[in-house]
């Protein structure tokens, strides 16, 4: 399997139709199965239910049709399980327990990453561009509301974006105040040649997103052979320990996290085809 996305420009919240992502399926069934869709930012399972209507060539269906629901929650958990191993990196223990952490962002996964982190005991600070939403977790989970520029200013011990890409930029990243950097979100970084080194040179250890947050996509695979949510979650408990996997690289040949997230990836995929 490799790699795709799939976008559909307009405005979640007022542009969906049925018909949109029923067409949206036809022209996946073009494809005679080289892409598969799945459920991201702005899509529901019941999107993914219309889709079906016109391929078979999709996943993040309900339960209740074979599939494995809503992918967030098994997202949240590799990211959990990844900020885990960068605290023991970090720290010398994967205990988040009083850990100060800051998750920007509370959509599905950054909701179900708060769960997460507060049932282990740390301190949570939120942000969203939803103020209702911010009001109803932060009750739940007794986090703190921060303002959406505020959060890099937190005295934090880890940060997580949780939204969308791109929030580590040279400003930002002088602001921050933590030693961990591990979220959700795709493309955290504005520049991956400027502003990792950036993130280094400041002491922050950065989880590689794409590594952190393959929950998700390991959720959705997991639809093609049979869906079983034990198993899924069993692989995504593999983050913590290939998260490791990539500190001890980087720390040994002396290279970024994200260049040796990616040439562990390479030298797997080459592994495959032998």
């Amino acid at each position: 399997m490799g790699g795709g996305k799939a976008v559909i420009i307009g405005d979640s919240k007022t542009d969906k139709t049925p018909e949109m992502f029923i067409k949206f399926g036809q022209f996946i069934e073009s494809l005679n199965g080289k892409y598969i869709t799945a459920e991201d930012v702005g899509t529901s399972t019941g999107d993914m239910v219309n889709v079906s209507k016109s391929t078979k060539h999709v996943t993040g269906l309900p339960e209740t049709m074979g599939g494995g629901g809503d992918p967030s929650p098994v997202t949240a958990y590799g990211v959990f399980m990844g900020m885990k191993a960068s605290a023991k990196q970090k720290w010398g223990t994967d205990s988040l327990s009083g850990k100060k952490i800051a998750i920007q962002g509370i959509g599905h996964v950054g909701e179900n990453l708060v769960r997460l982190v507060s049932e282990e005991g740390a301190k949570v600070f939120i942000t969203d561009i939803n103020q209702d939403t911010l009001k109803t977790i932060s009750a739940k989970y007794n986090a703190e509301v921060v303002s959406l520029d505020g959060i890099y200013d937190v005295d934090m011990d880890i940060y997580a974006p949780c939204a969308l890409g791109a929030t580590l930029n040279t400003e930002n990243i002088a602001r921050l105040k933590c030693g961990v950097v591990s979220g959700a979100a795709n493309n955290q970084l504005a520049d991956e040649f400027v502003h990792g080194p950036m993130l280094e040179s400041k002491g922050i250890l950065y989880a590689p997103d794409f590594l952190i947050n393959a929950g998700g996509l390991i959720n959705v695979y997991s639809e093609l052979h049979g869906y079983d949510r034990k198993v899924a979650i069993q692989h995504t408990e593999a983050i913590y320990e290939t998260t490791l996997e990539v500190f001890r690289k980087a720390t040994t040949e002396k290279i970024s996290t994200i260049e040796a997230a990616k040439k562990i990836a390479e030298e797997r995929i080459a592994g495959s085809r032998q």
